[in-house]
């Protein structure tokens, strides 16, 4: 194994960030290079990401013949399928309780489309992020109870929801969870049936799955049961393959890790998506100006933050109600609100995001090493404070954590942290909770969320600064970039392009390949959009490359771009749709000075 090394000897970019080269085990490389009869880049791309060789043909080439798990394998799920069938036949009143964001839009669509299928339509109820939280509350349980339902699914929620269970039971109001969230604790009241890939004792092996894949497999586990009982609506059993663009979309806006039957979740839903037959998604699309979305980057950058605009800032129905609908009038009604619900949460981010960096550099100054990033403010909006936080935490390299209150934000100050590998932020806010220096907390290692008391903000601080001084090591990783590999302007080609994407498709536990051009001298920069920055790298043959930068006209680095200094630029390769095509582009990560 070849050790990580600095790479062209950048060891602070204009970021702060160190580069190295991307370890690789180089007799694997060869090895994968050799066995599939491919491109070197293919076989170091392949190694690079820990792909062994008897994984490599399933990586390149992910089915779901080969991939699904079977569904009896999850703790509940046969139950679960019983409970529902039971319903769907029976004409049982059934609700879906949907938390607001973007996988919890897709499990609540697909299991809509397959009540649909039957002849049967689902209650749908997503919560108020501000008045209600995540997941079901006592009230929101009685209030399906008194709209006439008699059970209750709720989707990528409820596990958790000890009192709410409490009172289904109570009600007599059936429930069953699919879920997929970390469980840590074990006193869930017995309910119909919980199926969570993350449950203790579950041996399905799928705990990577996002709410979505639960549910899609729970559809075919529906399908498969009413096979076996002989049962099935006019039309005929419904076909799950038609929702995949669903499970993709909630995989990878839930940056589940691309890994076993995520890899074919995505790989096999992009082409659905591309054929645009979900009313909802084409409307969407269509407002976003997408000819046909059929990338990771439509779906995780241009789908999935307007869907999640109406429940981070508006109302938390619509995203659901888009992607289950049919009708294509209801469609461009729904698309267009999110379009403009996405352009206000951008503005707001904006502004929390402009006074948090303030805040930040000015604790920073007091405390160069403090170990992680509060900040807070009166106004500071719950439903955009965790995209202000993963900001925070790509600047700082470091966990940061974002907190909000104010009239008309909710009872009591809402947090999102954001945090950096080696760092359990889930862990920390979980004690912090514990402790009493704030009401409640808890998450994933690299995210979570918390209430407080304005008045603990301080002391809340002091303490997540004292508990993270012994990470200077993990603090040190976190500014890594790791590159693959060296690329002059003239080799960016359509052919590198091809081979690249052939080990796509890239996300979460699957990153995208970093390339890093040598001493280029940018030329004919001109400012995008606001903040944005396109331009031309020349190399030192004279070959040239276009190049788009993000978010950076205002900062050192587009300074720099704009001077037409000589810098090293690293980035992605990505097709050059202005040029048509054949035609490339780097989208640029970083940039740093020449002997940065």
């Amino acid at each position: 194994m070849s050790e990580p090394r600095a790479f062209l000897g950048v060891e602070n970019s204009f970021s702060g960030r160190v580069w190295r080269a991307r370890a690789v085990d180089d007799q694997l490389a060869a090895d994968h290079s050799r066995r599939l009869g491919a491109h070197d880049l293919v076989g170091r791309l392949l190694a690079g990401r820990g792909v062994q060789l008897d994984e490599a043909e399933l990586f390149l080439n992910p089915t779901l013949k080969d991939l699904f798990p079977d569904p009896s394998t999850f703790t509940d799920m046969d139950v679960a399928a019983g409970v529902i069938l039971d319903a769907i036949v029976s004409g049982k009143p059934t609700a879906v309780f949907a938390d607001y964001d973007v996988d919890g839009g897709t499990s609540s669509a697909i299991l809509a489309r397959y009540f649909r299928a039957w002849g049967r339509d689902l209650i749908l109820y997503v919560p108020d992020r501000l008045t209600e939280g995540f997941g079901p509350t006592p009230g929101a349980f009685r209030t399906l109870k008194a709209n006439g339902a008699e059970l209750v699914v709720t989707v990528d929620c409820g596990a958790a929801a000890i009192e709410a269970l409490k009172t289904a039971n109570e009600i007599g109001l059936d429930v069953v969870v699919m879920d997929h969230h970390l469980m840590h604790d074990d006193r869930t009241p017995k309910i119909r049936a919980l199926v969570n890939p993350n449950q203790p004792g579950d041996r399905s092996g799928c705990g990577h799955l996002a709410a979505a894949g639960v549910v899609f497999v729970l559809v075919v586990a529906l399908n498969r049961l009413a096979r076996q009982r002989g049962v099935a609506p006019p039309g005929g059993l419904p076909d799950p393959m038609a929702w995949l663009d669903l499970a993709a979309l909630g995989t990878l806006c839930d940056m589940a890790p691309l890994k076993g039957i995520n890899r074919a979740f995505v790989s096999r839903g992009l082409k659905v998506l591309e054929r645009m037959d979900n009313a909802g998604l084409t409307a969407l699309a269509q407002i976003a100006n997408i000819e046909a979305p059929k990338s990771v980057y439509h779906a995780t950058f241009v789908l999935g933050p307007r869907l999640n605009a109406g429940g981070r800032i508006g109302d938390p129905w619509i995203a659901a109600k888009l992607l289950a609908t049919d009708d294509r009038a209801e469609a461009i009604r729904l698309a267009e609100q999110l379009q403009i619900l996405n352009a206000a949460r951008k503005d707001v981010e904006a502004d929390i995001l402009a006074e948090a960096t303030k805040q930040a550099e000015a604790r920073l100054a007091l405390k160069p090493d403090a170990g992680v990033i509060v900040a807070g403010g009166e106004g500071w909006h719950p439903g955009v404070i965790g995209i202000v936080a993963g900001r925070l935490k790509e600047k700082f390299h470091r966990p940061a954590v974002v907190i909000g209150w104010g009239e008309g934000l909710g009872p009591v100050a809402r947090g999102s942290g954001r945090s950096v590998a080696g760092v359990n932020l889930g862990d920390l806010i979980s004690t912090a909770a514990k402790e009493g220096l704030i009401l409640t907390g808890g998450g994933h290692a690299m995210a979570a969320g918390l209430s407080l008391d304005p008045a603990q903000l301080p002391a809340f601080r002091e303490w997540m600064e004292a508990n993270t001084e012994g990470a200077e090591a993990e603090l040190a990783e976190a500014r890594v970039l790791e590159i693959d590999g060296a690329l002059g302007p003239g080799a960016a080609n359509a052919e590198l392009l091809d081979l690249v994407e052939r080990i796509g498709p890239f996300g979460s536990g699957a990153p995208e390949p970093l390339f890093a051009a040598p001493n280029v001298r940018p030329q004919h920069a001109r400012r995008v959009g606001e903040n944005h920055v396109a331009f031309e790298m020349v190399g030192e043959d004279g070959a040239k490359l276009r190049a788009i930068a993000f978010r950076i006209a205002d900062a050192p680095e587009g300074e720099a771009i704009f001077r037409g200094e000589p810098i090293h630029v690293a980035g992605r390769l990505r097709a050059d749709t202005w040029r048509g095509k054949g035609a490339v582009q780097l989208e640029v990560v970083d940039v740093a000075r020449i002997n940065a």
